[in-house]
């Protein structure tokens, strides 16, 4: 049996031969010249939703002189806050016409930068985006060359110098969450953290201490657990005691597992723990009881900052640098104390 066969998709020359106009006509409209008339525009535009033709965006970088290409560094793809951003990211570039590209500084170490770094500027970029939760990336940003432009995502109140960003504080964040326990007449609030956090995480635990400390609340030791579920459910498991009533988690992933845990010893959420995540995960709207979280608004990030590099392709003063608010979303699990 022979292989089915891709169906040929239209070129330039269909889309010419349909609107009755020449395959340089055709060019022009799509590289947004001025040089065509209303009425030639508009039937090749006709041909193009008719067709169903999409450019091929190299052959375009060729005519244009212009590269279509952003590259992205981020430590992580799989985690909730990078899959988020780079989607994000996507988004922004499509309707800008540019295509998007990954790599990945899996480590602090200076190898793994340049390496990622490498691979990036072997392909014809318009520009780069940073993921910049933590140092890895930042390291790699810094050798990238000067005429590069570059934008950069972050989570931290620090980020390279001279390099437009957008930024969640989510300090912030962490803040409005164990105020929030403490604002119900919880008498303290626990911490459940994660082994080698990212220096955006380390923040959140220091906003968390220093919440503690500013309401005169005692401060508890922070539980600590690796990054899955079933590891914070371990240790939400060894950590447990009566005198827990309100647990911030790291992340949404954690307070999941946190959540089994405390069903497992029969302890209620809300009626027996306040429980709140972070992040705001998609899932945190359908377990039950429904998870009271901070929203990281990761996809508006992910936008915001490919609107920055935009902006320094265009023009090469630097744009204004964007904040993006942390906003606590109250559901179903928590309450005041019994």
């Amino acid at each position: 049996m022979s292989e089915p066969r891709r169906a040929k998709q239209p070129g330039l020359a269909d889309v010419a031969r349909l609107a009755g106009v020449s395959n340089a006509t055709v060019s022009r409209v799509l590289n947004g010249s001025a040089q065509v008339s209303a009425a030639r525009r508009a039937a090749v535009t006709r041909a193009v939703d008719e067709l169903g033709y999409r450019p091929n965006e190299a052959a375009r970088a060729l005519v244009s002189g212009r590269n279509r290409l952003v590259g992205v560094l981020a430590e992580d793809t799989t985690r909730y806050g990078f899959a988020s951003t780079i989607q994000g990211i996507q988004e922004a570039a499509i309707a800008h016409g540019l295509l998007v590209t990954v790599a990945v500084v899996r480590t602090g170490h200076a190898d793994d930068a340049r390496e990622a770094v490498d691979l990036l500027l072997r392909l014809p970029l318009a520009g780069v985006v940073g993921i910049e939760f933590d140092s890895p990336v930042s390291r790699a940003l810094e050798l990238l060359p000067a005429d590069l432009p570059v934008a950069s995502a972050t989570l931290m109140g620090t980020h390279l110098s001279g390099v437009p960003h957008a930024h969640i504080d989510d300090e912030v964040g962490a803040r409005l969450a164990t105020d929030h326990l403490l604002d119900l007449g919880h008498r303290t609030v626990h911490h459940l953290s994660v082994d080698h956090p990212s220096e955006s995480g380390r923040g959140r635990t220091r906003a968390y201490l220093d919440t503690l400390e500013r309401r005169g609340a005692p401060m508890p030791e922070v539980i600590m657990t690796g990054w899955h579920p079933l590891q914070a459910h371990d240790a939400t498991l060894r950590a447990l005691d009566d005198g827990v009533t309100a647990l911030f988690c790291f992340n949404d992933d954690i307070a999941l597992g946190a959540l089994r845990a405390l069903s497992e010893r029969g302890r209620r959420v809300p009626e027996d723990v306040s429980l709140v995540g972070f992040d705001d995960a998609t899932f945190s709207q359908v377990v039950s009881p429904a998870l009271t979280s901070v929203r990281m608004d990761f996809r508006g990030l992910g936008r915001a900052v490919l609107e920055q590099l935009v902006a320094r392709i265009e023009d090469a003063s630097a744009p204004d640098d964007v904040d993006l608010p942390a906003e606590l979303i109250v559901r179903e699990s928590t309450a005041s104390p019994r």
